[in-house]
Formats: structure tokens, C-alpha cells, sequence
């Protein structure tokens, strides 16, 4: 098992979660990455979706996350999110919320650079919705 490090995920609301863990997976605006311990330090910012947490015994916890940044450094891991909450706790209705929000935002746009932005939100949330097995927003 890999060796373990500091993660912490705070949300606007409060520190979601503290602890010594094997490995995190965050969904990146880049892409995907794994932060193992001694990673190279990069700050990056985050697109909705699900970060996966490894504790150290093994079992993985899953947490959806509506964009933010994450802080690698020698430290560990920071993860400030826009919001968090856990796969287990989303219900379907928060996620088409959150679809008709970014459709809004898609609609009220005011530059093409503001729809580009708002279009690749909204995308990646039916990405996430789709993945969660969420019945599709109309």
C-alpha cells in the first residue's frame, strides 16, 4: 500500500474531511490526476465532478465536488470546493438543480467566452450526472 499522506477538503460550509490517506483522485480542469504521497507540488483548478479518497486501510469514499482548487504540495493535499457533498448523500434533484443552473447560466451569457465557459460546466455536470446513474434533467 502506498504511504500515507495529509489530505484536507473544505467546503464554504465547513472541513469536510481531515485525515491521513493512501491516495486521491481529482477531477482536474486539465483532466484527472492521482495525488500519492510526494507528489510534486502544483496548485490546479477543479471541474465538477467526483474526488475518490483511499484511506489507508484501503476503502475508497467518493465526493462530489462542484469545481474549486486543489493545493499538492509536500505537505499533501488541499482541496477547496465550491461545494462538496457525498455520492452517497446526492439526490438525483440536486444534480438536475444544478444542470438547470449552468442551463441558465448557458442562456444568459453575455460574451462567446461566457457561454464557452458556461457550456463546458453544464457538459461536465451531465458527464457527472451520467456516471452517477442520475435520471437525465429535461
Amino acid at each position: 500500500m502506498a504511504e500515507a499522506f495529509k489530505f484536507e477538503l473544505v467546503s464554504p460550509e465547513r472541513l469536510l474531511v481531515s485525515e491521513e490517506v493512501a491516495q486521491v483522485v481529482v477531477p482536474g480542469s486539465e483532466g484527472q490526476f492521482t495525488m500519492l504521497k510526494g507528489h510534486a507540488p502544483f496548485m490546479t483548478t477543479m471541474r465538477p465532478g467526483v474526488i475518490e479518497v483511499t484511506g489507508q486501510s484501503g476503502t475508497v469514499s467518493r465526493i462530489f465536488v462542484r469545481g474549486g482548487f486543489a493545493d499538492a504540495s509536500p505537505a499533501g493535499l488541499t482541496v477547496l470546493a465550491e461545494m462538496a457533498v457525498p455520492v452517497q448523500d446526492l439526490k438525483a434533484e440536486q444534480i438536475a438543480r444544478e444542470i438547470k443552473n449552468a442551463e441558465e447560466d448557458v442562456a444568459d451569457a453575455g460574451s462567446d467566452e461566457t457561454k464557452r465557459v458556461a457550456q463546458e460546466k453544464l457538459d461536465q455536470l451531465r458527464e457527472v450526472q451520467a456516471a452517477l446513474g442520475a435520471p437525465a434533467a429535461h
